[in-house]
């Protein structure tokens, strides 16, 4: 009886109020909740007493960056081409990864049963861990101050990826109808995402675990579940246990930096016959010799390469990004011993996005696969440029110019 008069209820909470509302679009979203979000729900098996609950009093937050239309769906982002890329070099602050370390290593000392215990589970360093948990929340300090349901609610109903976030509005009400947290702390960026790891709501279905063992998946209030479920993350998306997640090195001018990529690997031991090396004369272990390496350029060669292992395009998995995957490793390292890289960030020429994306327009007209025209050089338009230089009789520096 209460699950029918609770169906009745939502059946009928859409169709009542003003016809417009401040937003102009609120009669359209409640008919939007009323004919795609609750039907659907109720397949995934979403309770009618969560619906009831949830759904007749949201509202639309149109004041989130990167809105479209309702209906206009897949739009494509509103990107500033006018805006300078970024080099490289600005991610990597002195001041930001002292203060990352100094409090990593507090919390590893303050965690370090549990710590040992999430790497025993899942074969995930802890170092890796507290480093995207740094990246993503600070350790959890950062503001995270979004009504959840309500931000995925609106970007799917008027957000550049709507389809998308329809699915994941059936994950936040799927999350609120297992009881892992109240509606009052279900808080999210303004993009959705979920907590201290900075979750999207079908992560947290798929990946979050309990494992301070109070009974609830806690991302938000509970720094021991907000690491394991990173850890939990990284291994099911293929953490290979005992491998790191890469090596700066020192890279002869005889090897091309077209050559990087993580479909142009090969054994670290031929990368060393080719006079790769590590920095400052560590040495490469014989089990490591064995295993594939792929060369990391970021800034081409106006910066510290790298041989980064599987683990690095895991940690991409995180965020697609090589200078986040870059930083969390970078971050990692230096809970031991906490030095910068030995190479340095040449001064790097920079342009628009503008400027770039026609760059890529260009190159991808001449057969060259960047990726993307998107105004942002990733590891396809760096080594495009490279060989682009090369063919025109220049030092390929993998680099506009």
């Amino acid at each position: 009886m209460v699950r029918l008069l609770a169906g009745l209820f939502v059946g009928l909470l859409f169709v009542s109020g003003p016809a417009l509302g401040q937003s102009g679009y609120d009669a359209a979203f409640r008919q939007f909740l009323q004919t795609k979000i609750v039907p659907e729900a109720r397949r995934s098996g979403v309770s009618d007493r969560t619906l009831s609950r949830e759904l007749p009093g949201l509202t639309l937050d149109t004041s989130l960056p990167g809105l479209a239309r309702p209906g206009q769906s897949n739009v494509p982002p509103q990107i500033n081409y006018q805006s300078e890329f970024r080099a490289p070099s600005r991610y990597f602050s002195e001041k930001q990864f002292n203060a990352h370390v100094a409090n990593g290593r507090s919390l590893r000392q303050k965690y370090a049963s549990q710590i040992a215990a999430i790497e025993k589970r899942y074969g995930v360093p802890g170092r890796i861990v507290l480093a995207i948990w740094a990246r993503e929340s600070g350790y959890g300090r950062a503001n995270i101050p979004h009504d959840a349901l309500q931000v995925i609610a609106t970007r799917a109903f008027m957000g550049q990826r709507q389809d998308f976030y329809r699915g994941e509005v059936i994950a936040a009400l799927k999350i609120l109808d297992n009881g892992d947290i109240s509606r009052s702390a279900f808080r999210s960026s303004w993009g959705g995402a979920l907590g201290q790891p900075q979750f999207l709501p079908s992560s947290f279905l798929k990946y979050a675990v309990d494992f301070d063992g109070d009974g609830r998946r806690d991302i938000w209030r509970s720094d021991v579940d907000t690491m394991a479920s990173i850890a939990n993350y990284l291994r099911e998306h293929g953490w290979v246990s005992g491998r790191d997640w890469g090596y700066e090195v020192e890279v002869p001018a005889s090897v091309s930096c077209t050559r990087e990529g993580p479909d142009r690997g090969q054994p670290i031991s031929d990368w060393m016959r080719e006079g790769v090396k590590r920095v400052a004369g560590r040495e490469f272990s014989a089990a490591e010799q064995r295993r594939m390496g792929y060369l990391l350029m970021p800034a081409g060669r106006y910066g510290p390469a790298f041989l980064a292992t599987e683990n690095f395009y895991v940690l991409k998995e995180y965020n697609e990004s090589d200078v986040y995957a870059l930083f969390v490793g970078h971050l990692a390292d230096r809970y031991g011993r906490n030095a910068g890289f030995v190479q340095s960030w040449s001064r790097i020429p920079t342009a628009t996005r503008g400027a770039v994306r026609e760059l890529q327009l260009q190159l991808e007209a001449q057969g060259h696969d960047v990726g993307g025209a998107d105004g942002l050089i990733g590891f396809k338009t760096r080594r495009s440029l490279g060989a682009w230089q090369e063919a025109n009789g220049k030092t390929p520096r993998c680099w506009i110019d």
